[in-house]
């Protein structure tokens, strides 16, 4: 994993502009902003290449792509094979997500599954994998608040 860069109030106002209009070109931002053509194409090669910009696939929706039931996954593994049990859990597409936590549980996976059945035959999957030891499943039934950053962004750029 890339080092994140802190951004400064110029990335965050490329960000916003991009957040109005995500297909807005380098041009278009620079005389948004009043900067150079070339300042904001290296801000935005910066920000992805130190991560502090996601990639595109970021922004599609799984649902859109067949996956609508969406399921959190508390992992508990073996403390013996962890790495090993980590990729070969981020070998799961459906896995979308997953963070390493404290609690009883290891690991937080965020899933997706086309139907119930589906995500019942991944989280078998997953108890197959050695050094998983067991896994505990919520459904999501509606996302109420998606994720979002613009008003961090808002903050930093002094909006």
């Amino acid at each position: 994993m890339t080092s994140v860069n802190l951004l400064d109030d110029l990335d965050a106002r490329i960000l916003l502009a991009l957040d109005e209009n995500p297909d807005a070109t380098v041009l278009h931002l620079a005389q948004t902003l009043g900067v150079a053509r070339n300042t904001v194409h290296a801000r935005l090669r910066r920000m992805a290449d130190s991560g502090a910009l996601g990639s595109f696939s970021k922004r599609v929706a799984p649902a859109a792509l067949g996956y609508p039931l969406v399921a959190f996954v508390w992992i508990a593994i073996s403390q013996a094979s962890d790495s090993a049990a980590m990729a070969s859990l981020a070998e799961i597409p459906e896995i979308v997500e997953m963070h390493a936590t404290t609690g009883d549980a290891d690991l937080l996976a965020k899933v997706v599954a086309r139907d119930p059945q589906h995500l019942h035959s991944l989280t078998s999957r997953m108890l197959r994998i050695d050094g998983v030891m067991r896994t505990n499943t919520a459904l999501s039934l509606v996302e109420a608040m998606p994720h979002r950053v613009r008003g961090l962004l808002e903050g930093v750029a002094g909006a």
